[in-house]
C-alpha cells in the first residue's frame, strides 16, 4: 500500500475504534430501564460496576459485556479487513475505543476507568496475553479482595508478557500506553490503596468516591 493510503487506514481505525468505544452503554441500558442516570448514583461512574449498585446484576452483566466487547469488536474488524497488511492494526483500532470509553465525546470526555474494555481487546487483539491475564487478575482478586489492585498488576504485566511471547514493538508500545492510562485513570484507587481505604469487593463506596474500575 502507498503510504497515503496506509495513513487513511490508520486513521479511520482510530476514529471508527474512539467512536465504538465512546457508547456509554452503562447509561444507555439503565435509562432504557427506567433507573435514570447511572451517575447520579453510587460513584458516578458509567462501568459496569457502579451499574451493579442499582441491584440489577443482569444490568451490570450486560454493561460488562457489551464494554469489553466494544473494544473487541473493533479490534477484530479491522484486523479481519487490513490486519494481512498492517498487523498491528486491529490492536490500534481497539487501543482507540479504550481510549473513547475513558473519555467519551457524548459525556463531555468523563467515562469509566477501561479495565473491562480493556480485558475485551486483550482477548481480541492480543490472545496469548490474554490467556496470563485474565487468570493473575483472578488471583490477585481473590487473594486481596480489591479489583482495584487486581487490574493494576495485572496491567503492569500485560506489556512485560506481551513482549516475553514475542508480539511486536509497536504492539507492546500501544499495550504500554493503555497501560500508563489504566493507571492514570485509577489514581484515586491508587492513593485509597496506599491508605489501606480501598473498598474490598462487595463493600460499597461513599457516593462521593470513585469506585473500584468499570
Amino acid at each position: 500500500m502507498m503510504g497515503e493510503g496506509l495513513g487513511l487506514i490508520w486513521g479511520f481505525a482510530g476514529i471508527a475504534g474512539y467512536l465504538l468505544g465512546s457508547i456509554p452503554f452503562g447509561l444507555v441500558i439503565t435509562r432504557l430501564a427506567g433507573l435514570g442516570d447511572i451517575r447520579a448514583i453510587g460513584s458516578g461512574n458509567i462501568g459496569a460496576t457502579n451499574v451493579l449498585r442499582t441491584g440489577r446484576k443482569d444490568l451490570a452483566l450486560a454493561t460488562l459485556l457489551l464494554d469489553s466487547g466494544k473494544a473487541g469488536i473493533a479490534a477484530l474488524i479491522f484486523q479481519l479487513a487490513f490486519g494481512a497488511q498492517i498487523p498491528s492494526i486491529g490492536l490500534f483500532a481497539g487501543a482507540m475505543a479504550f481510549v473513547g470509553h475513558c473519555f467519551p465525546v457524548w459525556l463531555q470526555f468523563k467515562g469509566g476507568k477501561g479495565v473491562a474494555t480493556y480485558a475485551g481487546l486483550l482477548i481480541a487483539g492480543v490472545w496469548k496475553v490474554a490467556l496470563f491475564a485474565a487468570p493473575c487478575w483472578i488471583l490477585i482478586a481473590f487473594i486481596s479482595r480489591r479489583s482495584s489492585l487486581a487490574a493494576l498488576i495485572t496491567a503492569a504485566l500485560v506489556p512485560i508478557v506481551a513482549w516475553g511471547v514475542n508480539y511486536s514493538v509497536l504492539q507492546v508500545i500501544i499495550l504500554i500506553g493503555l497501560s500508563g492510562l489504566l493507571y492514570w485513570r485509577h489514581m484515586a484507587n491508587i492513593k485509597r490503596l496506599i491508605a489501606g481505604t480501598e473498598p474490598k469487593i462487595g463493600e460499597k463506596s461513599k457516593k462521593s468516591e470513585e469506585s473500584q474500575p468499570a
